[in-house]
């Protein structure tokens, strides 16, 4: 049986996870989804792991939820609802380990990503892509509001943005994703992944601990109002610099000389 989800780990820290479930085009189906969450959990605890990098292969990036796995759930006595809440439960979990994750994570995307497999792309740290890739929250096509998905994405674009896409269902070019926030960059297919890989060798580069730290307070801080966000802050910066790797990257800095990282 082919893996689902390949992984491999460069001598710089950077993990790669590639969807590798072409035939369903990469759909986040409860075994795919099982994998990255356990993917995400041990990346997270793993010292050798610096940065994540999430992509696929295939014409797809992610096709979200397999509809035929959903509907066969449709046959048990409560019509499926136990089973869709177990899924939802499932994609929730994953996506909130993605933004949980102590790592930063980079969606490097080729292909299509739509449904929650847009939501997968916009719950990423950062997102790559090829300038022929595209996006869409198609659900009202089909009778199905893309609702999860549109936590993600509301959480990146602007409402006007955000529902003109889940309105319409339309496919949307890497061109205007990068104009809306959804993605950081969009170029030529052939430079993809080595475009990626300079952005995750460069944030690999970093203190860990520094990335750690920034990455939670970012997520935390952004839900809170201005001045309880500016308090907790506050705190985050004088835990840090009271770490040891910001006296030493200062250090570095006032003595011009490259730091050297513990990673506390």
């Amino acid at each position: 049986m082919t893996d689902i989800l390949i992984q491999n780990r460069d001598r710089d820290g950077v993990l790669r996870l590639t969807l590798n479930d072409v035939g369903r085009r990469n759909a986040l189906s409860e075994a795919m989804l099982g994998e990255l969450a356990t993917a995400f959990s041990a990346a997270g605890k793993d010292p050798l792991v610096r940065v994540i990098v999430l992509a696929a292969n295939g014409p797809a990036f992610c096709a979200g939820h397999d509809l035929k796995e959903m509907t066969a759930g449709r046959n048990a006595p409560d019509r499926g609802q136990a089973y869709f809440q177990k899924v939802m439960t499932m994609c929730s979990s994953v996506m909130q380990g993605i933004v949980n994750c102590p790592k930063p994570v980079i969606a490097e995307i080729t292909g299509v990503a739509t449904a929650a497999g847009c939501q997968l792309v916009a719950s990423c740290d950062l997102a790559v892509a090829a300038d022929t890739a595209k996006f869409a929250t198609p659900g009202v096509h089909i009778g199905l509001f893309c609702s999860t998905p549109m936590v993600a994405l509301s959480r990146n674009v602007s409402n006007k943005h955000a529902m003109e896409m889940l309105l319409t269902g339309d496919l949307v070019t890497a061109t205007r994703a990068a104009e809306i926030g959804l993605i950081n960059h969009a170029v030529a297919a052939e430079t993809l992944q080595s475009t990626t890989l300079e952005i995750a060798q460069k944030i690999a580069s970093k203190s860990s601990m520094t990335l750690a730290t920034g990455k939670k307070a970012f997520y935390a801080q952004r839900e809170m109002p201005l001045a309880e966000a500016y308090d907790y802050a506050s705190n985050v910066m004088v835990e840090n610099m009271l770490a040891s790797d910001a006296q030493e990257g200062i250090g570095a800095f006032i003595e011009k000389r490259d730091p050297k990282w513990q990673d506390k």
